[in-house]
């Protein structure tokens, strides 16, 4: 199936929203019993974490951890937002630089000016955005990041964007007083497809959307240890406590481009198969054996493929053994967890 194709669909009485591009699976968001990211809580401050600049703070959904803050005395209320999936055992990570993001804005309380994503490269298409935005939010003192989904969208649903997150915005930082509470809740997936997957798509939001389509037939498969990259290569991807290990194999094939070759299909895969498994944390990737020259063309095709990822990652290097090192955003939950 060629083109792009969002389903909206539930697996038991979770929601679940898939996006494929030509019949492949590209992203998933799926419900959790976990607070999910964007949450805003009004948090009590606890105590000081020695060392690590932060702070624990008492929620609704238990501790928090909060960094970079000073000035901060327990008892007191901060207003912080859910930027993460707590790891097992550890505090639900947050920050107290609070956004209200939706599909055309984001309303930044923290940072005045208003702004226009740098994708949209149209000069005129930058002064009509700014025009629509200083209509609305001349007025106020928060600031505002026009998105690129702005480009070619309609200007009253842009205008309308704005001034619900504006309004949503004035509220909640208006209620920073009294005892621990949810404010905001984190978008389910219907909602998070419809904020960020804004290409041009065929939607199909029908019951069995995902059977019909061959998604449940794809999470099986995100299951396996293992993923073909053609030929008898292939990656074998396993998390474990500490970090996520990658090992790159070429399998039968002894020839003097077979290391290459795999490794250039592993990483270009790589952020896809972490996307759809919610892996993240440190990646350690142990490739196919290579001429040491190799390593520029190996970690240029990784950089582009990590470029056009939604998922935070920073290329960390190499490692003295020849490992390649990221360090991943953990805004999802891996599979694993979501379906068990």
């Amino acid at each position: 199936m060629k083109g792009r194709l969002i389903a909206l669909d539930h697996i038991g009485d979770r929601e679940a929203a898939a996006m494929m591009v030509d019949g492949l699976v590209e992203d998933l968001f799926f419900d959790t019993d976990q607070p999910a990211p964007g949450t805003i809580y009004r948090a009590i401050v606890e105590r000081p974490m020695k060392g690590q600049g932060g702070m624990f703070l008492r929620t609704p959904d238990g501790s928090a951890f909060v960094r970079q803050v000073k000035g901060l005395s327990p008892g007191q209320t901060l207003l912080v937002q859910v930027t993460g999936y707590a790891e097992p055992g550890k505090a639900i990570p947050v920050t107290h630089k609070v956004l209200f993001k939706s599909r055309y804005a984001i309303v930044t309380p923290d940072a005045p000016g208003i702004n226009v994503s740098r994708r949209i490269k149209d000069e005129d298409a930058r002064e009509e955005l700014l025009a629509v935005a200083h209509e609305i939010m001349d007025s106020g003192d928060f600031g505002l990041i026009l998105r690129s989904s702005c480009e070619g969208a309609d200007a009253d649903e842009i205008s309308d964007d704005i001034a619900a997150m504006s309004d949503l915005a004035a509220k909640v930082m208006a209620d920073a007083t009294g005892e621990a509470e949810t404010l905001i809740e984190g978008d389910g997936p219907h909602l998070l497809a419809w904020r960020e997957w804004t290409d041009k798509a065929e939607i199909d939001s029908a019951d069995g959307s995902f059977d019909r389509h061959g998604i449940l037939d794809v999470l099986d498969g995100l299951k396996a240890r293992d993923v073909p990259l053609g030929g008898p290569a292939s990656m074998a991807i396993e998390p474990t406590r500490a970090l996520v290990a990658v090992d790159v194999n070429t399998g039968g094939d002894t020839s003097p481009a077979a290391g290459l070759k795999a490794n250039l299909a592993a990483v270009k895969d790589l952020p896809r198969q972490l996307r759809l498994r919610g892996l993240g944390g440190q990646i350690v990737i142990d490739p196919a054996p290579t001429a040491k020259k190799d390593r520029r063309q190996i970690e240029s095709a990784l950089r582009a493929a990590l470029k056009r990822d939604s998922v935070e990652t920073v290329f960390v290097g190499w490692t003295p053994l020849g490992h390649i090192e990221l360090q991943r955003k953990r805004d999802r939950l891996s599979l694993s967890e979501v379906l068990t």
